[in-house]
């Protein structure tokens, strides 16, 4: 009896997750599957692939598998430790029944208690595949994230056919974005991902949405960020000043005494949701250049009329 090296034959580490596993599985199934792949002995890799996925999907099989070390080579004659199964209870015929094969000796020695040529559903073309879900990119603009709006898209979705080669087609869809998605957000669109095999269900498309770069704003979460230049006189003395937000102009209120960097706030002026995010607005103290000789003069009276130094806590250092 040879010993399968189920991690090598789905292309994973021994320290794979589950989900890395699945992934794995899936897209070798499509490469091997017997209704698309004219692949040589593509049949066997499927087997082997739906065998490796049986044990390591399986929390308690892959336990059990992983107990055998890694000292082990595929290929070399292999007879189970003794007392093997004593720990273990495999009596639940928990195989499943969508694969149309034997289960190699190795298995059936391992993992079950009955005949190893026990069979699954004998119709040569009865292979079903769940097709694998499929992730992308979807940049909008901030008004798009704030509004809604509706997107018609060209999607390239992988499959694979004729010889087991992967190629794309092209997927015109109309994508539904909600009112306050924010960046990093995933768009599902059910069964729009890989076509399933054999009767099984597609897979699902995910869509992460991405922010195009704004021109004024910025996003972090549901909050909106926006800096305001002011100028002197509206910094010492205060003012009311009309800016922008993703919902339209409204009226801010700048405290008088007011300093570069400071930060007001605009209740529920961000994202929408449930609570709706905020707008912050970094104030950025712009002076006026002085070119002409009135203006110079004018900074000039300033620097008499103002005993005022800013770094006279720096120079007591």
């Amino acid at each position: 009896m040879q010993y399968k090296d189920y991690y090598k034959i789905l292309g994973v580490s021994r320290a794979a997750s589950a989900d890395e596993i699945k992934r794995a599985y899936r897209r070798l199934a499509h490469r091997y599957h017997p209704d698309v792949s004219k692949q040589p002995n593509a049949e066997q890799h499927f087997k082997e692939v739906g065998e490796a996925y049986e044990v390591l999907k399986d929390q308690q099989k892959r336990a059990a598998y992983d107990q055998l070390g890694t000292q082990w080579q595929a290929g070399q004659d292999f007879q189970p430790p003794p007392g093997w199964q004593s720990g273990f209870d495999f009596t639940d015929d928990s195989v499943s029944h969508t694969y149309s094969f034997d289960f190699s000796d190795f298995f059936s020695t391992l993992f079950r208690s009955g005949s190893q040529s026990t069979r699954y559903n004998d119709q040569p073309h009865s292979f079903q595949v769940q097709g694998e879900d499929q992730q992308a990119k979807m940049v909008i603009t901030l008004e798009e994230a704030y509004h809604g709006a509706t997107r018609s898209v060209q999607l390239q979705i992988p499959i694979t056919h004729g010889k087991g080669m992967a190629q794309t087609k092209t997927r015109a869809l109309n994508i539904k974005i909600p009112a306050g998605v924010i960046r990093g957000q995933k768009i599902r669109l059910a069964e729009q991902g890989l076509e399933g095999i054999g009767g099984a269900a597609n897979g699902d498309l995910y869509l992460e949405i991405e922010f195009q770069p704004h021109q004024l704003f910025r996003a972090e979460g549901r909050d909106i960020y926006l800096t305001l230049p002011i100028t002197p006189w509206e910094s010492a003395l205060g003012s009311t000043i009309a800016i922008p937000t993703l919902g339209g102009q409204v009226e801010l209120k700048i405290p008088a005494g007011s300093q570069s960097g400071q930060q007001l706030r605009l209740k529920g002026r961000g994202l929408p949701g449930h609570p709706a995010g905020d707008q912050y607005i970094i104030l950025q103290l712009v002076t006026p250049p002085a070119h002409s000789e009135t203006e110079r003069a004018f900074y000039y009276n300033m620097a008499e009329k103002f005993a005022f130094n800013p770094r006279l806590d720096l120079m007591k250092k």
